[in-house]
C-alpha cells in the first residue's frame, strides 16, 4: 500500500536551513534556498498548504498531465502568436518539442522555459 506524499514544513525548512548554511551567503545557491523557503513559509502564511500539499500530490502522481494549448515549430511563431492576443497567463505550449510557459509581465506576456514532465523524464533517463 503505497503513503501519499505529506508536507512537513518545519523538516522542509530545517533541511532547507541546513543546506543554506552550507554555502555561501549571497551565492546563487544561498539565494535560490532562500527564495524557497520562503515560498513555503509564505503558503502556510497564506492558508494554502492544502492546496499545495494537493497540488504537491497530483504533480507527483504518475498520470499528472499538463495540458499543452499549443505546438510551435519555431520560437518566431509562438512570439507572433502571443502578439495576437489569444495567449493568458499561465497557458503551457511547445516550441520545437520544447515546454514553455506564459507568463505576465507588466504590460506584456513573455514565454518561460518551462520542461514538460516528458522532457524532464528523458532528461532523467540519459543520467541513469
Amino acid at each position: 500500500m503505497s503513503k501519499e506524499p505529506e508536507v512537513d514544513v518545519e523538516d522542509v525548512l530545517a533541511v532547507l536551513g541546513d543546506e543554506t548554511r552550507r554555502h555561501e551567503k549571497g551565492s546563487r545557491e544561498w539565494n535560490a534556498l532562500q527564495v524557497a523557503a520562503i515560498c513555503l513559509v509564505y503558503v502556510r502564511h497564506m492558508n494554502k498548504l492544502d492546496d499545495f500539499t494537493r497540488y504537491y500530490r497530483e504533480i507527483l502522481s504518475p498520470d499528472f498531465k499538463i495540458k499543452v494549448e499549443r505546438d510551435f515549430a519555431t520560437r518566431a511563431e509562438a512570439e507572433a502568436w502571443l502578439k495576437e492576443g489569444t495567449a493568458a497567463h499561465g497557458m503551457h505550449i511547445r516550441i520545437d518539442g520544447k515546454g514553455f510557459l506564459v507568463v505576465q509581465l507588466p504590460g506584456r506576456l513573455t514565454l518561460m522555459n518551462a520542461p514538460l514532465p516528458e522532457e524532464l523524464n528523458a532528461m532523467g533517463s540519459e543520467e541513469d
